[in-house]
């Protein structure tokens, strides 16, 4: 071997690492080619623009079948690359390792016929590209990772709402058909449509399909009582009066307060045409408590009252004028009316039973003897009944987006008893429509819901990309396929939302189900999957889900509560500002609805096109670093630099905080 070692234990280890590493990658090698000969049939059935990208992918797959960390530090020790980056070139990665082992070994590599179909460096990230074009559109300039953005409502009646999203940055609009109709998500579109020709941007149109969302059923209205309370301080002392906005006999939009009230109600409209200003109002509340309201302001369509002490108003509640004893100004009282039942919920500790119906009967708490025992379990329905049919005892199941957890104790024909085993030590409160979440159960629901179906006509004709909420395993694939073929010509590309432990079970096998068709891409629906899959596995999962992907050169959507806070009240978390940087590792990241989305989308935009001077997905970009020019050295005078206009500037090292990396 002809090699120029100094020291002499290395001259003897160096030999023998070189042989292990050749001998490691050589078994690596066939057992790659192996994994595509014996698909042979199953990439035969890849559609043509994906047919080098599964293969690339099977090759990864028997890749990490195996743990190469051994190998991977052998190929350190030698100054190799360690397989860390080979994503989406793993044949073209190894064969390269090969060829330096072989000319370190003084040997020559000759590699097989069928390196001729080796995905190489170059041709990996061309693939990924070309494919996230097909799904996602054309990316924006200076910024490779798109923003998609999902409509509230307002986006229908609101185009300056839309145009400003498009105009902030956003490359996808996405419209959740959980929500809305086809009459408003067709006005959406052409908000949309309208602001692409004003601003020249382009924005891909991707619909959600709702799926089968397991929910909790109705809850048996709670009591038909509001509670008005005085602002205090810490000593208990008002600071600012409750607001009660008073009007006429119906409430509509065209009466509602101008500001946002303490409580609203209404009295006969003829007994409130003759409130003034100042006018005191007394009342006997729930509680049996004497209480006074003034009249603040009169305005039209009703009036403000002002308490400073805390009152419990239920409907029939008379309000009674304080009048001179020579007035005689018709009715002295009113009985209060259009009040609303609470919102009731079931509060459950650790311990607790629920009892899971399979009808749609409204749900109620537990009861309780007067001995304070359950006399009465807490019992609640559920939106698919159907699908406790397939749980078993012992199974976990969750609530409410991972906040309260339980074990299945016993399946009833009509029943599911769960005991509470997860929830904060003072308990949660679980309320109507709130998901449901059965990680360990093998559920046998069709992907497709009968309202799914019906809006696939919708989507077919008007949107760029279909969404397959909960997809589960290949034949759920399929069907969305066989659907819209049955639709016509026109195909959307197909976004598969992995938000379930069996979906990321299955994920290789349903994208090269996928692959099948023109374009295809993966949304991690990190909600749904972190309570699927353990919130304590929520950062290894979607990191497996981006290596799978990047192999597959398949564009990936990160999504799920991303600057979350920020959308909804204006001001981001710093967990937030890191969480949306690891989405730049992704394709595109996705943004929920808010009234500060277009905030949101600005200061995504901004974080994304910084992050990707420093990384592409798994790699590192060593961009110049300026903290490397801080340590003090031996002063020199300024010296002169050329500016972009070719005129003479002195050179100055003060930065801007945006220019610090």
């Amino acid at each position: 071997m002809k090699m120029d070692v100094t020291n002499p234990c290395n001259s003897c280890l160096i030999p023998s690492e070189i042989e292990k590493a050749l001998h490691e990658l050589l078994v690596v090698r066939q057992e790659l080619i192996t994994e595509t000969a014996n698909a042979s049939s199953l990439l035969a059935q890849v559609h043509p623009s994906y047919r080098d990208s599964a293969r690339n992918l099977l090759h990864y797959l028997a890749l990490r079948r195996r743990d190469i960390r051994p190998l991977q530090l052998r190929l350190a020790s030698l100054g190799l690359s360690s397989l860390g980056r080979a994503e989406s070139h793993v044949l073209a990665t190894v064969d390269a390792l090969l060829e330096v082992l072989h000319r370190l070994s003084d040997t020559i590599w000759q590699p097989p016929n069928e390196s001729a179909i080796v995905v190489d460096f170059s041709s990996g990230r061309r693939l990924l590209t070309e494919h996230t074009e097909q799904v996602l559109g054309p990316a924006t300039s200076g910024r490779g990772v798109r923003i998609m953005v999902t409509m509230p409502t307002e986006a229908s009646d609101d185009y300056r709402l839309v145009q400003e999203l498009v105009n902030a940055g956003m490359d996808c609009m996405r419209i959740n058909c959980a929500h809305d109709s086809p009459a408003i998500w067709l006005r959406m579109i052409e908000h949309l449509r309208q602001a692409e020709r004003s601003t020249g941007r382009s924005c891909r149109v991707v619909m959600d399909l709702a799926g089968p969302k397991l929910r909790t059923g109705p809850l048996n209205p709670g009591p038909t009582v509001v509670r008005i309370r005085p602002i205090r301080d810490a000593f208990g002392r008002v600071t600012a009066p409750a607001r009660v906005w008073l009007t006429g006999e119906s409430i509509s939009d065209s009466l509602s307060p101008p500001t946002i009230a303490d409580a609203c109600f209404h009295v006969p409209s003829a007994w409130l045409a003759k409130l003034r200003p100042g006018e005191r109002l007394r009342c006997i509340d729930a509680r049996n408590a004497k209480r006074t309201f003034v009249v603040s302001e009169v305005k039209e369509g009703g009036c403000w009252l002002e308490t400073s002490k805390t009152s419990y108003i239920v409907p029939g509640t008379l309000l009674r004028r304080e009048l001179g004893r020579e007035s005689n100004q018709g009715e002295q009282s009113a009985s209060v009316g259009g009040l609303q039942p609470a919102a009731n919920a079931i509060h459950l500790q650790q311990g607790d039973i629920l009892i899971i119906t399979r009808n749609s009967d409204p749900g109620s708490p537990a009861t309780f003897d007067p001995d304070g025992r359950v006399k009465v379990p807490a019992k609640i329905g559920t939106t698919i009944p159907d699908a406790f049919d397939d749980v078993r005892a012992g199974e976990s199941i969750w609530f409410d987006d991972g906040k309260i957890g339980g074990v299945i104790e016993s399946v009833e024909p009509q029943s599911v008893r769960v005991r509470i085993t997860y929830s904060r030590l003072s308990g949660n409160n679980l309320m109507a429509d709130k998901g449901i979440n059965l990680p360990d159960s093998k559920l046998k629901l069709d992907a497709l819901t009968n309202k799914d179906l019906e809006d696939l006509a919708f989507i077919a004709e008007h949107a760029d990309v279909v969404e397959l909420s909960f997809a589960n395993s290949p034949q759920d694939v399929k069907l969305l396929q066989h659907q819209l073929r049955k639709l016509g010509s026109r195909q959307p590309a197909i976004v598969l939302k992995i938000e379930t432990r069996r979906g990321f079970e299955n994920l290789p096998e349903m994208l090269l189900t996928a692959m099948q068709g023109q374009a295809c891409g993966i949304m991690i629906a990190r909600g749904d999957l972190a309570v699927e899959c353990g919130f304590e596995r929520m950062a290894e999962v979607q990191e497996e889900i981006l290596w799978i992907c990047e192999a597959a050169h398949v564009p990936v959507i990160w999504a799920t509560q991303v600057l979350e806070t920020l959308a909804k009240k204006g001001q981001p978390s710093r967990a937030e500002i890191t969480d949306a940087a690891m989405g730049d590792r992704a394709e595109c990241v996705m943004l929920n609805k808010g009234p500060h989305t277009i905030s949101a989308v600005r200061v995504l935009d901004n974080i994304l096109r910084r992050m990707q001077m420093h990384q592409t997905k798994k790699r590192a970009m060593l961009r110049e670093l300026k903290l490397a020019h801080t340590l003090p050295s031996e002063p020199k005078a300024p010296s002169a630099t050329k500016s972009s206009d070719g005129d003479d500037q002195a050179d100055n090292s003060a930065e801007t905080p945006s220019e610090i990396s």
